[in-house]
């Protein structure tokens, strides 16, 4: 690793502070960036993200993804971590720090509205960070983009009756211009890209001149990330300067769902044999969120003032820090994972 991938947790903080400051006393610029967005979609964060998922769409070989059946345990682990367990988990746990032990300290009126947004944040996985996710854990790309296809098209037809049976509401709202853009701009355009560029590439030069192309992408993609996590916390500045401890708290939640999920999927495959390979990306799509939706989908049932919306940004101020110390463990765990489990018994 180079000196800049090695301090990359030091170059987040720094940007998590930095993105705050400016935000605080340069809203005016930042309103401007945050206003360039298309049914909640931000357009300046779409073409950040395109520039961190370039790396990994090209290293994926469309013609290896018939093969990626041989890593349905994997696939299963995500989808039942995805569907099965996060939104509930959420819902109890939402249930468990607003309801009790934070209730004191927040608005009484408000807490209906926060544990809506936090169960609206779970319901809705992430399709577009976790390409860079699982490109810093070394990840199977090709099993990470049939992963995301799989559960955006489970998304179309379970996100609105999973929130509203938790919700316990009759009809859901799904805002369906921000899933279909989001979908378009974050999945179908960058593979189409990548996928014409890599031909050109390869027909020039091979794997070799891939390799070549790819170094300097990948500095690009975590500057991109760095820039994206400074825009994240700058919309936000004012606000997270004004109310920090209904921020903290309602960070709580998220936090140890994240670590919950992502743990649970990294043993589970474990447990099934999975190569570490895919048993990474499986962990970290099956605790990161699709927070474009989740925002969207608050504001539209609840207001743009609502606490449900604030929830959901708290998740995205969350989402990159807590989601870079997953891969940071996925990562070093990679030799325990690895070994037999009758050496890791007889230790």
């Amino acid at each position: 690793m180079g000196l800049f991938e090695r301090y990359l947790t030091l170059w987040v903080g720094a940007c998590i502070v930095l993105g705050t400051a400016l935000g605080h006393w340069l809203p005016e610029p930042f309103a401007v960036l945050g206003a360039m967005e298309v049914v909640k979609v931000n357009l300046p964060i779409a073409l950040l993200i395109w520039l961190m998922i370039v790396p990994m769409l090209l290293r994926i070989d469309l013609g290896a993804m018939r093969q990626v059946g041989r890593h349905w345990k994997g696939i299963g682990v995500t989808l039942f971590i995805n569907w099965a367990v996060k939104p509930f988990s959420m819902a109890l746990l939402a249930w468990l720090f607003l309801r009790h032990v934070f209730a004191g300290h927040l608005p009484t009126e408000r807490i209906d509205s926060y544990v809506a947004g936090l169960i609206l944040l779970a319901a809705a996985p992430c399709t577009a960070m976790v390409f860079v996710w699982s490109n810093l854990c070394r990840g199977e790309p090709n099993f990470t983009l049939s992963q995301v296809a799989i559960n955006d098209g489970i998304m179309v037809v379970a996100f609105a009756p999973l929130v509203a049976l938790l919700l316990g509401v009759s009809a859901i709202t799904v805002p369906w211009a921000t899933l279909v853009l989001s979908v378009a701009l974050y999945i179908v355009v960058p593979v189409i890209g990548a996928t014409v560029l890599r031909r050109w590439i390869m027909a020039r030069g091979g794997e070799a001149a891939l390799a070549e192309w790819l170094r300097p992408l990948g500095s690009m993609s975590l500057g991109a990330l760095l820039i994206t996590l400074t825009l994240l916390f700058g919309f936000q500045g004012k606000q997270i300067l004004a109310q920090p401890l209904i921020i903290a708290m309602l960070a709580v939640p998220i936090l140890v769902q994240v670590y919950f999920t992502s743990g649970l999927a990294y043993l589970l495959n474990r447990w099934l044999g999975v190569e570490h390979c895919v048993a990474g990306p499986s962990a970290l799509i099956g605790a990161s969120n699709f927070f474009e939706l989740a925002v969207a989908a608050a504001v539209s049932l609840f207001g743009l003032s609502s606490g449900a919306a604030l929830a959901t940004v708290v998740g995205v101020l969350v989402e990159v820090p807590v989601m870079l110390s997953v891969v940071r463990v996925v990562n070093g765990s990679k030799d325990w994972y690895e070994r037999p489990k009758k050496e890791l018994c007889r230790t």
